[in-house]
């Protein structure tokens, strides 16, 4: 009856803990989503205002007449999603190789590439922006999706979870059935990566959606500019920042991460659970 007793309390303090660390978590959203609804004036009065106001409309339409909201969020949709697409492709596709073939100088590919991994992309923003500049990319989307088709930790992160999910005896048995390369890494490999993809997905298009420096530089064109570009338009200058406005841009910009993110966890979450019933 003791341990029973201690068990009950264990639990209740576990889950206890648990609740309070999704609420703290959950509240700078909701603290954004009050602030979208309030006028800067609102937002900094004393006490601060813990319930939704009746200021989110014209907010809304404050952001509309300031910035192309609208265009720039088409932008960042279409680099985003054009670069998650190649860095799942093309990252999975190196790594299969680096995971479960062998093939001549394979070790010293793979520390150069995690040499790479290392040097922070800042250093890179000159030499990409010459390369970029020489291609004649300046200004356009290309210069934001090309770059990022591939990186050193996509690759790194698919071998890893390829090593130890794919095993040889089904690479084996695609080669007995006569499958080549490409038929093993479509019709063998994908399939039991996916929660990794998933991840993988969720990771690139955050990173993307959210990138604003290279953007900045990169995007001459004031007419393809992205989202988070855009967003920084609306800090003024001299104290005259309409923060409620930049709020309701905050929270307006985190809906299609939301919804990428609902569904990369709901496609983890449902390949684990496929896993375990057949283990």
């Amino acid at each position: 009856m003791a341990s029973i007793k201690g068990s009950g309390r264990r639990s209740i303090a576990l889950h206890t803990s648990l609740i309070a660390g999704v609420l703290l978590s959950a509240f700078p959203f909701y603290w954004a989503v009050i602030m979208s609804t309030h006028t800067s004036s609102e937002i900094f009065s004393y006490p601060p205002k813990l319930l939704p106001g009746s200021h989110f409309a014209e907010n809304v339409r404050h952001l509309f007449d300031t910035v192309d909201f609208f265009g720039s969020m088409a932008n960042s949709l279409l680099v985003a999603t054009v670069a998650t697409f190649l860095v799942l492709f093309l990252d999975s596709l190196a790594a299969f190789v680096f995971a479960k073939f062998e093939f001549p100088g394979k070790n010293a590919l793979f520390a150069l590439l995690m040499l790479i991994f290392m040097v922070p992309a800042q250093m890179a923003a000159i030499p990409q922006f010459v390369i970029m500049a020489k291609l004649g990319w300046i200004g356009s989307m290309t210069s934001l999706i090309v770059p990022a088709a591939a990186n050193a930790f996509g690759i790194f992160w698919m071998r890893q979870y390829m090593r130890s999910a794919i095993h040889d005896e089904l690479l084996d048995a695609s080669r007995l059935d006569g499958a080549n390369f490409l038929r093993q890494y479509w019709h063998v490999a994908l399939p039991v990566v996916r929660p990794g993809l998933a991840f993988l997905g969720i990771f690139t298009f955050m990173g993307q959606w959210n990138d604003y420096a290279w953007p900045l530089i990169a995007l001459t064109n004031p007419d393809n500019v992205t989202l988070q570009v855009a967003l920084s338009q609306l800090n003024g200058t001299h104290g005259t920042t309409d923060y409620g406005m930049v709020m309701t841009g905050a929270v307006l910009a985190l809906i299609p991460l939301l919804i990428v993110f609902a569904v990369g966890a709901r496609q983890i979450i449902g390949d684990l659970a496929k896993g375990a019933v057949r283990g």
